[in-house]
């Protein structure tokens, strides 16, 4: 497997960077914290332009078919801006409808995803469970050639705005995927307060929410398993785009700080910490990469790959951004700096779609089920 990034590739995280760096600077983002809309619209309509909500869609809905690792370096330029928008749920949503989705169903969605007029989000988590399969308890229940949902879904992003939800319930006692239209009667949505203020979260309640038969997306739990697999590669890389922005911001701040007389940067323990730090981020980058370029090739290990991407990545954010808040020192714990934003924001990315022990969990279970080397 080939890890460095194609012409095309570099070409697009480039384009990306540049338009986020015009469109989603520090005082865009804090003049927008006080705002109740979860989409900056100026800068939506400048992802839709250049394709940013079809990039991994097919061809014939409007998208530009590209993989995983497309999606993961947009992700990460989005977290290096902390720049608000529903790119990440959106196309997790787009990826399950392409492989589970009926033809009519697909038809009907994804012309608008990828043209970016509406845009979708994942319901998943639920209240004290854990981002796995066994954490599903929305129940499910097949009814008059339709199925009915009842249950509470949490920390879904950007839900508010959102015109359709994936809603993962249990289904005949598996967990299953069922597009539910925002809308639809028996749908209430909450606006959660989390520690995050780039992002907004809401908390959905389905009370006997009918949804038509076709609207169940074909597939299983392997299904939803892949898709939880593909939300941690880009929650990964939309986190190393945050710790990236906070090392540049710490090395930096090193480098013009004077102490006793001298820059704090030419200290020996401060130049040791900030390595420390620079090397967290590479791996992160590293593992984030492997697994998104694992998974486009359809490697047997992909699954593998993106565990330690995301346990790597949630146990390394705690390190990253408690060092950097540590050498800002006192100015790292006022409003004014932008440094708590993205702490804010790192610190949440660490549990989104699992934390640490989570992936740990399961890496270790998917080697156990390895077969032996012969």
């Amino acid at each position: 497997m080939d890890f460095e990034l194609s012409e095309e590739q570099a070409m697009l995280r480039a384009a990306s960077r540049d338009l986020l760096r015009d469109r989603a600077p520090a005082d865009v983002l804090r003049a927008q914290l006080d705002q109740d809309a979860e989409v900056d619209p100026a800068l939506w309509r400048s992802a839709a332009e250049v394709g940013w909500p079809g990039l991994a869609l097919p061809v014939e809905y409007g998208g530009a078919a590209q993989g995983l690792i497309e999606l993961a370096l947009v992700a990460e330029e989005i977290g290096r801006a902390a720049a608000r928008g529903p790119f990440l749920p959106t196309a997790l949503a787009g990826q399950a409808l392409v492989r589970g989705g009926s033809a009519r169903l697909r038809a009907e969605v994804l012309p608008s995803l990828a043209e970016g007029t509406a845009w979708a989000t994942w319901a998943f988590a639920e209240h004290r469970s854990p981002w796995t399969l066994d954490g599903v308890h929305t129940a499910a229940r097949t009814d008059a050639g339709g199925v009915v949902l009842d249950g509470v879904k949490t920390a879904v992003q950007d839900a508010d705005g959102a015109r359709w939800l994936l809603v993962t319930a249990r289904h005949e006692g598996a967990p299953a995927s069922f597009l539910v239209d925002r809308d639809a009667p028996g749908v209430t949505v909450r606006r959660q307060r989390v520690l995050d203020l780039t992002r907004t979260f809401c908390e959905v309640h389905l009370d006997g929410v009918r949804v038509p038969a076709d609207r169940r997306l074909h597939g299983g739990p392997t299904d939803v398993q892949r898709l939880l697999d593909d939300a941690s590669v880009l929650s990964s890389a939309q986190t190393l785009g945050v710790l990236d922005r906070l090392l540049a911001m710490t090395v930096e701040y090193m480098k013009t700080r004077v102490q006793f007389g001298r820059p704090l940067g030419t200290f020996q323990a401060v130049q040791h910490k900030c390595a420390t730090m620079a090397q967290l981020v590479h791996g992160i980058r590293a593992a984030t990469h492997h697994a998104a370029m694992a998974a486009d090739a359809g490697s047997a290990d992909a699954a593998r790959a993106a565990c330690v991407a995301a346990s790597y990545t949630s146990a390394a954010t705690g390190h990253v951004a408690g060092e950097s808040l540590q050498l800002h020192g006192g100015i790292g714990f006022t409003w004014e700096h932008d440094l708590h934003l993205y702490l804010r924001r790192a610190q949440t990315d660490g549990v989104l779609y699992g934390d640490a022990a989570v992936h740990r969990e399961r890496l270790c279970e998917l080697i156990r089920r390895s077969p032996a080397p012969v």
